[in-house]
C-alpha cells in the first residue's frame, strides 16, 4: 500500500490519470518488484462509515485485479468520487476495469 505523503505527491506530479464518473486512477511506472496501491476517499463521499465501506470495496476489487491484470512495478492511486458512495460493488468493479482498459497498466 502507498502510505507516505511523498509517494502520493509523486503520483500527482509525475503520474498519468484517467477517470470515470465513479473513480479517478493515477499511475506511475516504478522500478520496484511489487505494485503499490493507494486509496483516497474524500469527505464528499459521506461519513466515516460510508468512506470505509468504499475503501473496503476498492481494496477487495484491486486485490482481485492485482493478481490477474496488473504486473509488478507500478504505483497506483484510486481516488473515489462522490458518486462512489452510492455505487454497488459491481459498478465499482466495472469502473476499475474501464480505467485499467484505458491505461497502459495491464499485462
Amino acid at each position: 500500500m502507498l502510505r507516505r505523503r511523498a509517494d502520493f505527491e509523486a503520483l500527482s506530479r509525475q503520474g498519468t490519470a484517467r477517470s470515470t464518473p465513479l473513480l479517478v486512477l493515477r499511475w506511475l511506472r516504478t522500478d520496484r518488484a511489487e505494485t503499490r496501491i493507494g486509496l483516497s476517499t474524500p469527505r464528499t463521499i459521506g461519513g466515516a462509515v460510508q468512506r470505509n465501506r468504499v475503501r473496503r470495496r476498492l481494496r477487495a476489487l484491486m486485490r482481485e485485479r492485482l493478481e490477474r491484470r496488473i504486473g509488478p512495478g507500478w504505483d497506483l492511486l484510486l481516488i473515489a468520487r462522490p458518486a462512489a458512495g452510492e455505487a454497488s460493488h459491481a459498478e465499482l468493479g466495472a469502473a476499475i476495469d474501464a480505467l485499467l482498459a484505458r491505461s497502459d497498466i495491464g499485462t
